[in-house]
């Protein structure tokens, strides 16, 4: 079934069916992490697709250790940069709406261009393959969890997503995590559809 027609068939059952193979923890926010059903058209192009990577985007948190030195104080916010176009709309402020991670709260920020690479905790980069391999350049040995789309064909990035068979999922790195000082759980490790930079 195509993602058109199983966001036609309910956008929570469309939702379950993309994550499913990644977990039960991730299911879930078919049910509980999931924006209200007004929100499924809030992504430019008003796909389930980028509602089901929006929740990525937070839920591979409690998967990930940022060093200390990722905040600049134990109340600084914890924050989730877009980069380049913005494929999420106003989905993702709703999938963090009254989240936090430990203790901070979270917040997004959407970004032309990186200046300052320790602002962000998790960047998700869009763009020209070129757009997007300067930025993880410039993020490179930063506590940043970069993200991207594998069909880019870019390399570097700590979590490539990709669609198959209807599914969402997604490649890790764990060589590129340690680059900027982070370490992945093996139980994200996984549930990765493959590693990178191993072999």
């Amino acid at each position: 079934m195509s993602l058109a027609r199983q966001a036609a068939a309910g956008p929570r059952r469309a939702v379950a069916r993309l994550a499913r193979p990644l977990g039960s923890w991730l299911a879930a926010l078919a049910v509980v992490g999931a924006p209200a059903p007004a929100a499924w058209a809030a992504t430019p192009d008003g796909s389930v697709e980028s509602v089901v990577k929006a929740a990525y985007l937070y839920k591979f948190t409690p998967f990930i250790e940022w060093p200390s030195s990722a905040f600049a104080g134990p109340s600084s916010p914890f924050t989730i940069c877009v980069l380049g176009a913005d494929p999420f709309g106003a989905s993702l402020d709703q999938v963090l709406a009254g989240h936090r991670v430990g203790e901070r709260s979270v917040r997004v920020r959407r970004l032309q261009a990186i200046d300052q690479p320790e602002d962000c905790q998790v960047l998700y980069a869009a763009g020209s393959k070129a757009q997007v391999g300067a930025a993880l350049t410039k993020v490179k040995g930063s506590p940043v969890l970069t993200v991207t789309e594998q069909s880019l064909g870019v390399s570097g990035a700590v979590v490539q997503f990709y669609v198959k068979n209807g599914h969402v999922r997604f490649t890790l790195d764990p060589a590129a995590a340690q680059a900027n000082g982070m370490v992945i759980s093996a139980k994200l490790l996984s549930l990765a559809a493959a590693l990178q930079g191993e072999g």
